[in-house]
């Protein structure tokens, strides 16, 4: 093989991806949507930002310094490509749009590891679409990147470890933190202590975090169901049942999500078979414990194939790595291979326990009014949901889409996908499995009329 190969994404999984590429002799081409490398997880402030690691990364300054120079280290010896968005994949190339100067042009590869990482997993609420609504990951976007809070008052709701994290990121920096909501019941988690107990160091952060809100004074709740979000013109505060009763808080913004979601569209379009993981209630992209994926020459890691966590994601990254080494007729030490294995299958355990802790709320979508608007991009309704799988006989995730236009806007479904499989599984009566998924399609991402076309790599 004569092309270098190409790595999507410079998060935790493809910066040890592109070290490990390095290592062994080769120049891999390194393709991000962010201005600097990092993931989201890991995310770093723009130059000009002089706030300490400690205070963006807590308990984790010290794994993203590491990252961060082990990425810097690869300068000069890698070809980057920043502020990058890879939109389409079709015959040995990839669609790039270069952001800052709306240019789009073509990289071939026949090597690919795809690391794409994953987004929060949304579930609406009514008044959602109202002004001071964020998911948790673009709270912790505006808090890490941009120096700022999403409110003077903030309420966080949804369930995950990321629900604490990000509430306790708000708290550090000074931001008044209204309440914690968590669906979750803390029933839920003691019953998870000893699978999470297989990873003592993060249960161990997890138990700090909730410790510390606490004794700073912010009232915590769980097993609650969210209602609606308050006010007419933006966010006023957040009505919900504990149970018993109706309750409300008042606060000027909402951080909300149900732990992550995979984005898996680039490998959907690169044409990776798809199965089903109940411990993830999605359908990803098949891979073996190497990384390989059922297409020769593309190879999965990171939270894009699977939500594990960052640590994982850089074993992940480093042994698809090798994997494409391999491949290429490269040795690599098949000891440090298998440990990495090894490494990867205890992590599941410890993801049985997380979701044990924080359990998807499945009785949502019985519970969703008829009058929720679901689809934003779309402006479709849940009530239009039922009524097209009623009337229309819609039972499949692509046959609702043609019916009724959910998931064909901007944001392709990636918003609204898993909240409308949810509604059509419980409206058809179906395992929620058996309703499938929305098929990737190009753009991943909207492009803007201006780009201009360059000749390819």
């Amino acid at each position: 093989m004569t092309q270098q190969p190409v790595i999507v994404g410079a998060g935790p999984a493809g910066i040890r991806a592109a070290q490990t590429l390095v290592a062994h002799g080769l120049r891999p081409v390194v393709i991000d949507e962010a201005t600097r490398a990092g993931g989201q997880i890991y995310r770093r402030q723009p130059p000009q930002f002089k706030r300490p690691s400690r205070t963006l990364y807590g308990f984790e300054s010290g794994r993203a310094d590491a990252l961060h120079h082990s990425f810097d280290a690869l300068a000069g010896q890698i070809d980057h490509h920043p502020d990058t968005l890879v939109w389409n994949a079709a015959d040995g190339q990839l669609d790039l749009l270069h952001g800052p100067t709306q240019r789009s042009r073509r990289q071939p590869f026949e090597q690919l590891i795809v690391a794409t990482g994953a987004t929060d997993r949304v579930l609406p609420l009514p008044g959602w679409t109202l002004p001071g609504v964020y998911t948790l990951g673009g709270a912790q976007v505006a808090l890490k990147y941009q120096g700022c809070a999403i409110g003077s008052r903030v309420i966080f709701m949804g369930t995950g470890p990321l629900l604490y994290l990000v509430a306790y990121q708000y708290a550090k920096a000074g931001a008044q933190v209204a309440a914690v909501l968590d669906t979750a019941r803390l029933s839920d988690q003691v019953a998870a202590l000893p699978a999470m107990a297989r990873q003592p160091a993060v249960l161990a952060k997890g138990l700090y975090y909730v410790a510390w809100l606490r004794a700073n004074g912010i009232a915590l709740h769980g097993g609650v169901r969210p209602l609606r979000v308050l006010g007419d013109a933006r966010v006023q505060g957040l009505a919900w049942h504990d149970g018993q009763a109706e309750r409300q808080v008042e606060g000027d913004a909402l951080g909300f999500g149900y732990a992550l979601r995979s984005e898996t569209q680039l490998a959907d379009l690169l044409g990776c078979r798809f199965a089903w993981a109940d411990l993830q209630r999605a359908h990803l992209p098949e891979r073996d414990a190497a990384g390989r994926s059922s297409v020769a020459g593309v190879y999965l890691a990171g939270d894009g194939a699977g939500i594990q966590g960052a640590d994982a994601a850089e074993w992940a990254g480093e042994r698809a790595a090798l994997a494409l080494l391999a491949d290429r007729g490269v040795a690599v030490d098949a000891a440090r291979a298998a440990d990495l294995e090894r490494r990867l299958a205890r992590q599941t355990g410890f993801r049985a326990g997380l979701e044990r802790a924080f359990p998807f709320p499945d009785d949502w979508a019985a519970q969703a009014p008829d009058d929720l608007l679901v689809c934003r991009c779309e402006h479709i309704t849940a009530g239009t949901l039922r009524q097209t799988v009623r009337d229309g006989g819609a039972d499949e995730m692509n046959r609702l889409k043609a019916l009724c236009r959910v998931g064909m806007g901007r944001c392709q479904g990636r918003m609204c996908g898993t909240a409308a499989a949810e509604i059509l599984a419980h409206a058809s009566a179906q395992p929620l499995h058996q309703v499938g998924r929305l098929r990737g399609q190009a753009p991943i991402k909207p492009l803007p009329m201006t780009m201009v076309e360059e000749e390819s790599a």
